[in-house]
């Protein structure tokens, strides 16, 4: 599991690597990456439940997004 906060973004960027971003994460559903997104209600955020080797694994593919210069991430293991 993801937890991401994001961070030092300003709106303009955001909505200008939202779209890629949004492709990105619906090639995840499809192929089975992603398992489930929850968007947080509280702060500009996410939880994701990510298929991934390890943690390396998950950061790696975290680090394919357009927003991965703007996340402060915490990966949680799960069984």
């Amino acid at each position: 599991m993801i937890d991401i906060l994001l961070q030092g973004i300003d709106n303009e960027t955001r909505m200008r690597l939202l779209p890629k971003e949004q492709e990105m994460v619906k090639e995840w559903e499809e192929n089975g990456t992603l398992l489930a997104q929850y968007i947080k209600g509280e702060t500009a955020g996410i939880y994701l439940v990510l298929m991934a080797e390890d943690k390396m694994d998950a950061d790696k593919k975290l680090s394919t997004l357009p927003y991965y210069p703007y996340m402060k991430i915490e990966i949680i293991a799960l069984r």
